[in-house]
């Protein structure tokens, strides 16, 4: 499985990419960051992270997408640029028909590092043993879109099966339609009323009755 996640944002985008299954080493294939000035207009920043994302996408060809949930925070500003880099890594994938899953900051600590509550310096290390690396992965940006990619590597057995499970009781609750009974068929056959009797036909060479004699 190879999984792209994006750590969205307008000023920097964490892009990184992870290839590998549930429970075997997983491999980092690529980790970046998409940049846009703060001074451009916000049209122009929303093109640039589309340019960014498109180019990873070319690249890599990621058969999943995994985009950080976006949550409140007291920072109105902070929480609208981040829904909207969001909403563009959502649409270049869907574009492309790529399946795109949505994970909350709490879900990824979790699944990395065991722990909902884990700072950012606890994920960039565990990331860094995850895959093997050198170092930490810089900015945290780049660090978190990598801690993305193997939180739903790892959640998405479990995730499929529940989906299974839910498809499986679905179709066993799911009702029938009773077939027709003898009984059903004969009670609106009387309430349709009596049935009209029918004239015999008449047969078309009557049989000539007894013959006259002739009278002397």
């Amino acid at each position: 499985m190879r999984v792209l996640g994006v750590d969205p944002g307008l000023t920097r985008c964490g892009v990184g990419v992870v290839e590998g299954v549930a429970g075997r080493p997983l491999t980092m294939l690529g980790v970046g960051i998409v940049r846009t000035s703060a001074d451009a207009d916000l049209g122009h920043r929303l093109v640039a992270v589309e340019q960014g994302l498109e180019q990873w996408l070319d690249e890599y060809r990621p058969e999943f997408v995994a985009v950080e949930r976006v949550f409140s925070q007291h920072n109105v500003r902070t929480v609208m640029g981040t829904a909207q880099a969001s909403a563009v890594a959502l649409l270049c994938a869907s574009r492309r028909g790529i399946p795109v899953v949505l994970h909350t900051p709490s879900e990824v600590k979790a699944a990395v590092t065991g722990s909902g509550r884990a700072d950012k310096a606890q994920v960039g290390a565990m990331v860094t043993r995850l895959l093997r690396l050198d170092a930490p992965p810089k900015p945290a940006d780049a660090a978190d879109a990598l801690a993305l990619a193997i939180c739903h590597i790892w959640r998405a057995p479990a995730q499929n099966r529940l989906q299974q499970a839910a498809a499986l009781h679905a179709s066993r609750t799911a009702p029938r339609t009773a077939p027709r009974t003898t009984t059903a068929r004969t009670a609106a056959s009387r309430a349709s009323g009596p049935r009209t009797p029918t004239a015999p036909i008449p047969s078309p060479n009557p049989s000539p009755g007894p013959s006259k004699g002739r009278t002397a």
